[in-house]
């Protein structure tokens, strides 16, 4: 009897394995549990920020000659000078008839935005609202209202917009410092016209630049900054809408792509964001700061950094501009800048940004690295910022290669000591040193950028003042470590290492 029992129950036991009863389900596995909330999460980040995102359209009047059409599916994506370096020609727009006639029409762009004020100041891109003529705000719930442009940034692409309503739902701005690559990242807009489209994905990188590795501090050029790489879906509609991470949370403001399905796309970070957001909420531009000097990373200059004991990270002072606030300090060329306030730097990127999120005017702190023969000097410089000027128009005459005998190196200088009529032939305003009146072409000196007319000053951290203390510095030379070269080039003080090749 109890073997016909225990026959039955497994028969019974096995039905319900085979008939998939809910009874042995009830209860979801640990994987299953954990999907769900993450599933929740995406959810919850969807209803928490979307109601604080907007939907931008844009009208514009242009000539139907133009070679982007504003209206066509990128008109959102990039800034005209941008479109074609990230999409390739001939994406920018439909076809026209070559016959037609240039004829002024109104056509309308699209993008996204998001409230950032219960008073409505609202975020988006530069690029979506730069022509703007009329501007209209829709949010979720289908309310719309006519909007006003408060400031705009073309360098960070960045701009204000302003409606006339109060009580809004408005974003909260993360840190963007403190994102990490790989954590999930969630972009909301208006791709294609889909209105309130939410795409999920990671951070796929931090510090994306696009521009050379050694950079003119205060001379930047147009998305001279960092942005955040993404994986999350990002196409025309999505610009100046959010990037966002679990908590809801403004990381990042969606700005360009790189092709269509590439899973490529970036964003500005907030804490730019929010520093942009306010000057022009308050002024209506943002003035960067400068101090004047060219800079590039110490671990860059693999020669120069082999050269300076005991420091590993820092920003090298390539040269110094004559008529900047850092040549009214006491900031030498080859000096290695660690910190700016405190807050520590170890790429050039990093120190430029830095100085340039400063107000204009305010005295910073320079913690300074200092070679001194075989030492380094810890010294703190204090420098006044002053303006990025709109536009460089510092000009200087170029040097006259001179064809008489001087003092010939093996790094290809012809160099002789400064005379009156040497600096009068080469237009310099130097009285000590010795002048560089010819370079060897294809020389290492070419090579490091020393050209005629440049006035050497210092030879391994030596002072250098006439082709005698010239020669006597470079007896000293290792060859192996290379020689280090302080000069004048054009009024800007520079510096490099040569070696023999």
């Amino acid at each position: 009897m109890n073997s016909m029992k225990n026959i039955f129950s497994s028969l019974v036991v096995a039905g319900l394995l085979v008939s998939g009863s809910p009874a042995l389900f009830a209860k979801d596995s640990p994987a299953i549990d954990l999907a769900k909330q993450l599933n929740n999460a995406f959810i919850e980040v969807s209803d928490k920020v979307s109601p604080s995102v907007v939907v931008i359209t844009v009208e514009m009047k242009e000539s139907a000659a133009d070679e982007e059409g504003a209206d066509s599916q990128w008109g959102d994506l990039l800034p005209p000078e941008l479109r074609k370096r990230f999409f390739g020609e001939g994406q920018g727009g439909g076809r026209r008839n070559p016959h037609a006639q240039p004829q002024a029409r109104r056509s309308v762009a699209r993008g996204s935005g998001v409230v950032l004020t219960e008073d409505g100041y609202i975020l988006t891109n530069n690029h979506v609202v730069e022509n703007a003529q009329k501007i209209t705000v829709r949010f979720r719930d289908s309310k719309s209202f006519t909007a006003e442009v408060k400031g705009r940034d073309p360098q960070s692409d960045l701009a204000v917009i302003k409606i006339n309503a109060k009580g809004l739902p408005a974003a909260k701005m993360a840190d963007s410092d403190a994102v990490r690559i790989g954590e999930f990242a969630i972009a909301i807009g208006a791709p294609f016209d889909l209105d309130y489209s939410v795409t999920v994905g990671h951070i796929s990188a931090k510090g994306r630049s696009f521009e050379g590795q050694f950079v003119a501090e205060g001379m930047g050029n147009y998305f001279d900054q960092d942005f955040i790489q993404t994986d999350a879906s990002i196409n025309p509609g999505n610009s100046g809408g959010p990037l966002v991470n679990l908590y809801g949370e403004v990381v990042a403001i969606n700005t360009m792509i790189r092709g269509l399905g590439t899973g490529i796309g970036f964003a500005v970070p907030s804490n730019l964001a929010k520093v942009v957001f306010e000057h022009l909420i308050k002024e209506g531009k943002f003035d960067r700061s400068r101090i004047g000097i060219e800079i590039r990373g110490l671990k860059e200059d693999i020669e120069y950094h082999d050269s300076v004991p005991g420091v590993e990270d820092g920003v090298i002072v390539g040269g110094i501009a004559p008529d900047g606030p850092a040549a009214k300090s006491s900031l030498k060329a080859g000096d290695i800048i660690t910190a700016v306030d405190g807050a520590l730097v170890k790429s050039a990127r990093q120190l430029k940004e830095q100085i340039a999120y400063k107000k204009v005017g305010q005295t910073v702190t320079l913690d300074v690295a200092r070679p001194s023969g075989n030492k380094v000097q810890n010294v703190k410089v204090k420098v006044k910022t002053e303006a990025i000027p709109g536009e460089d128009t510092a000009k200087g005459k170029k040097g006259i290669a001179s064809n008489t005998e001087g003092e010939a190196s093996s790094y290809g200088l012809t160099v002789k000591s400064l005379t009156s009529e040497l600096a009068d032939q080469f237009n310099v305003d130097v009285d000590k040193g010795v002048i560089v009146t010819a370079v060897d072409p294809d020389s290492v000196a070419e090579r490091k950028g020393i050209r005629p007319g440049d006035v050497i000053t210092e030879v391994n951290r030596q002072p250098v003042t006439n082709l005698k203390t010239f020669r006597e510095a470079l007896k000293s030379v290792d060859q192996k470590r290379g020689v280090i070269i302080n000069f004048l080039s054009k009024g800007t003080s520079r510096f490099t290492v040569l070696k023999e090749e």
